[in-house]
């Protein structure tokens, strides 16, 4: 049994209001752009997830709702408090606890955590620019047994740099 995570940065987000905290960021032009161009991808990959786990950051907030939108996922969305500035481990934890049932989980984050991420499961070193996308199988049956170090395998990785649409 194999399961797919994915593994989204938030898109581009805007500087121009320096009163709002960090948390409160929105996207700016590039973002909104781009997230949507993310949400296409995974539709016409086949690889819209069955839950969505995200930062409660307004920047993630906002790329989550439009990659929603644009690849036509129904699948749950949970807001966790913890991705915000949690660290690499704070994904992998709530990886861990995913249910079972649900075979393409997507976390939706921050940087420099989503790189360490990459890293601890792949043992490759990737730059993930916002709104990169990096797709990880990972030969499990249950979402508790991912392991950090295990070196599972990176099956693309999708920058918007780099993207033809």
């Amino acid at each position: 049994m194999t399961k797919t995570l994915l593994i989204l940065r938030h898109a581009k987000s805007s500087w121009k209001d320096t009163t709002l905290a960090d948390h409160d960021r929105p996207l700016n032009k590039r973002g909104k752009r781009d997230a949507p161009r993310i949400g296409r991808l995974l539709r016409k990959e086949n690889l819209v997830p069955d839950l969505i786990i995200s930062s409660t950051a307004r920047r993630a907030h906002d790329t989550v709702e439009l990659v929603v939108k644009y690849s036509d996922c129904d699948g749950q969305v949970v807001w966790a408090s913890s991705l915000y500035m949690g660290g690499y481990l704070a994904y992998l934890n709530s990886v861990r606890t995913v249910e079972d049932d649900v075979e393409m989980l997507m976390v939706v984050g921050h940087n420099p955590d989503l790189e360490g991420l990459v890293t601890a499961l792949t043992g490759l070193e990737e730059a993930m620019p916002t709104a990169a996308l990096a797709r990880i199988e990972l030969p499990v049956g249950r979402w508790s047994d991912v392991q950090e170090g295990s070196e599972y395998a990176l099956i693309n990785l999708w920058r918007p740099k780099e993207m033809d649409d």
